[in-house]
């Protein structure tokens, strides 16, 4: 989940820092729901969109990382650096996190036992899940009280494959790209349409294609658009023919199986970003410090509320539905996001610092890329 660049213009940059918050909001509501922490159905169709958000973001990821390039030209060597800090500040603090509440939950509750096999083999997991390899073919691994680290095996690996297609020339790209693709898998090439719809987008749409008024119109038709695909329960159908349609059933569709649903959902969502870059919601401006501060620890959110969550219900005990242990969790959700954001995306300086000297050629490391280039 990139942070949008300076360079796609101040309202549409504060659009995308809302709906990443607001997507990453969904995610925590949908794993409250599915945790059972509250009844089925107890807060209507708002914890249903979990899926969706996660669209959302690779939507969104293809676009920002296209803008990244676009323009400024960075080197391979930097884009590289952006993309390792920006994973690495987040998914390793969160990843020692949870492997430490795995044992913890283990030792002191006596539970976990699902997750022993990790936890008694922590020479391979760790490198394993390290090197985002969980979602590769027939694998479907995820680390212990990390329910959302799926997804980041999709997007670190589409940021490979990305910088392989836009840095490298000739046969070497064809090769490499090709390998790639051979080593991430028949799942990662269903999804990976979604990731490239939203590059496809940034470079398609360099000038407004459509005046203010109507844009706002546009908007307002993709959002209710997609409130009636969640109501009317589309995906659930189109999952359904996804899955009927699926011509090998030796090989599990696992994190795959909606892809179909996710191909349509990811039209809407172009529409979305479509017309909010020419809508011109200038009154973003008005909040923007907060939506900036928000933004700021979305992808510790989107991480961590799982930890936290596993936690909970192992050495707190939860009575489901009730108010007053629900407010208790969402503030701990939110501490702790603030907290942890301090070390993870709010030293991100650091970890893209410490790539730039394992990656400098002849071991001296040049500075790092000014803030506002294409680290963003």
């Amino acid at each position: 989940m990139p942070a949008p660049p300076p360079a796609l213009g101040n309202a549409f940059s504060l659009y995308l820092d809302l709906t990443r918050f607001a997507a990453a909001v969904m995610v925590v509501l949908a794993h409250v729901e599915f945790f059972g922490l509250i009844a089925p159905h107890a807060w209507g169709l708002l914890p249903a969109m979990g899926r969706e958000a996660v669209i959302v973001f690779f939507v969104l990821s293809g676009y920002v990382i296209a803008a990244t390039v676009d323009g400024r030209q960075p080197s391979a060597r930097d884009y590289a650096l952006a993309r390792l800090s920006r994973l690495y500040s987040v998914a390793l603090p969160v990843l020692l996190l949870a492997l430490a509440g795995a044992f913890a939950v283990r030792a002191l509750a006596g539970r976990g036992a699902e997750s022993g096999y990790v936890l008694d083999q922590l020479y391979l997991y760790l490198p394993f899940h390290l090197l985002f390899l969980g979602q590769h073919w027939t694998l479907s691994e995820t680390p212990p009280l990390l329910l959302p680290y799926w997804s980041l095996c999709y997007e670190a690996w589409y940021y490979l494959l990305f910088g392989l297609a836009w840095y490298v020339r000739g046969r070497r790209r064809l090769l490499l790209v090709g390998l790639a693709l051979a080593f991430m898998g028949y799942k990662m090439w269903l999804l990976l349409p979604v990731w490239l719809a939203g590059a496809w987008l940034q470079r398609a749409y360099r000038a407004p294609w459509m005046r203010p008024g109507v844009a706002r119109l546009g908007w307002l038709a993709s959002v209710l658009l997609f409130a009636a695909w969640v109501g009317f329960g589309v995906e659930e159908a189109l999952r359904a023919a996804g899955g009927a349609w699926w011509p090998f059933p030796a090989l599990p569709l696992g994190s795959a199986d909606r892809y179909l649903a996710d191909w349509v959902l990811a039209l809407l969502v172009l529409v979305n970003f479509a017309c909010a870059r020419d809508a011109r919601f200038g009154a973003l401006a008005r909040i923007a410090r907060p939506l900036r501060l928000l933004a700021g620890h979305t992808f510790t959110l989107y991480l961590s509320h799982s930890v936290v969550i596993g936690l909970w219900l192992a050495f707190y005990p939860h009575r489901r539905g009730a108010p007053g242990d629900l407010l208790l969790l969402g503030a701990t959700i939110a501490a702790t996001t603030f907290v942890l954001g301090t070390l993870t995306e709010g030293r991100r300086d650091l970890y893209r610092a410490a790539f730039a000297r394992l990656l400098a050629p002849g071991g001296s490391a040049r500075p790092p890329t000014p803030a506002g280039g294409p680290g963003t």
